[in-house]
């Protein structure tokens, strides 16, 4: 059934800068639920309005909604400083790219589950396993790396050590479960017996939210570390494992999922020990993107700090300090995606976590991820499906 929508424009008062489009982009749809679909206004004053599509048969309220999305812009958007992204690496591929994901699907190598949620069979599978043994193989040569295998779930308890609910409140996924009496179970059953509405029933008979779904892996390394003094002055942990995020309805075919896998390396030690491993990290990833003829870019980056008085300036002061790289690598002719990232806390985490250096100092942390759906997908959109296309040591490990 098609959902029927009107549009209704949102003014912005101020307008932004054009320059902060994407910034813009990125988080209307977080400011309310009720939003299907936008665009952005543009004048000679820069983006004066947005333009968001509801579905007809909601209740809209206008100047509530035109509140919220001002309210997120004065928080998130007016103030930061407009620069262009610094590129600290490119090269070209081998090859046209073409967005591989309609022929994915046609022939079932890529399955819709749900919202936000994208099964995968071949070749996906066996790409993102061969990409994984790269990278772990690479960290593991190049800095030792010890790898743990983490459980799914994280406390909600060392989520908030993080800072992760003050700074991404829009991304968090929290794990719920039936009130622990008798009453309760009996309660949530009847209602299902009776016909009725099983989110009210959930909702009436579930508490208990001390859990959530990990946003990332690391921060399971820096639980494990915690209290205490790092085991030797300086650590690389590596593990890989699924992390959850609320991607509303940014959600779009293996690019952005509410539900992913990811390689985590976590540097742990001296500033000079973090900044160094990420380096070398970060040009032994340019390797590897060369050698598999890929193509792209490193880039420094932001990330999307959400309904905070201190996003502006904490977003400019990541990106000054080149806090964070983006390695993003080209889907088709105009689109790319970030498949993995560098970053530097300098002492955030180790003082958050309290870990200890050599003389009771916080340590100092970084980290890497590399998403692996997205980065078999980019694979995939260079190369093509058909294994004769592929780099020949591609070829033999994965379709021999």
């Amino acid at each position: 059934m098609t959902t029927r929508t009107t549009t209704v424009r949102l003014p912005l008062e101020p307008a932004l800068p054009v320059e902060l489009a994407q910034e813009l982009s990125q988080r209307v749809y977080f400011v309310s639920d009720t939003i299907t679909g936008f665009s952005l206004v543009r004048s000679a004053d820069g983006i004066t309005a947005v333009d968001v599509d509801v579905d007809t048969e909601t209740a809209v309220d206008p100047a509530g909604l035109a509140r919220r999305i001002n309210l997120m812009t004065a928080n998130d958007l007016i103030g930061q400083r407009i620069t262009e992204p610094k590129v600290v690496w490119r090269a070209a591929g081998s090859g046209p790219v073409t967005d591989a994901f309609d022929e994915l699907v046609a022939r079932g190598g890529a399955v819709e589950a749900g919202e936000g949620l994208i099964g995968v069979g071949e070749p996906v599978l066996s790409l993102m396993d061969h990409l994984d043994s790269l990278l772990r193989a690479l960290v593991v040569e190049e800095f030792g790396a010890r790898e743990y295998r983490y459980p799914t779930l994280v406390s909600a308890d060392v989520l908030r050590r993080t800072g992760y609910f003050e700074s991404f409140p829009q991304m968090v996924m929290s794990v719920s479960r039936l009130h622990g009496d008798i009453d309760s179970y009996r309660g949530f059953l009847d209602a299902l017996a009776d016909g009725g509405d099983l989110q009210e029933a959930l909702s009436a008979h579930s508490g208990g939210f001390d859990h959530c779904l990990p946003p990332t892996m690391c921060f399971h390394t820096y639980h494990q570390f915690a209290d205490g003094p790092l085991p030797a002055p300086s650590m690389v942990v590596t593990a890989r494992g699924k992390s959850f995020r609320n991607e509303s309805r940014y959600r779009r075919s293996l690019e952005r999922l509410w539900d992913f896998t990811i390689r985590e390396i976590v540097f742990l030690g001296t500033p000079e020990f973090v900044l160094d491993a990420r380096g070398r990290l970060m040009e032994r990833a340019y390797e590897l993107v060369d050698a598999l003829g890929l193509g792209g870019r490193c880039e420094v980056a932001g990330d999307p700090f959400f309904l905070n008085d201190t996003t502006a300036a904490r977003a400019w002061s990541q990106r000054l300090l080149e806090l964070k790289y983006e390695l993003r690598l080209p889907l088709d002719g105009e689109r790319d995606v970030s498949v993995g990232s560098f970053n530097y806390h300098e002492q955030f985490f180790g003082r958050s976590f309290g870990i200890g250096g050599a003389k009771g100092e916080p340590v100092f942390t970084g980290c890497a991820g590399f998403g692996l759906e997205r980065f078999a997908y980019a694979f995939l959109c260079r190369h093509g499906l058909d294994p004769a296309h592929w780099p020949d040591a591609v070829r033999t490990a994965v379709a021999p």
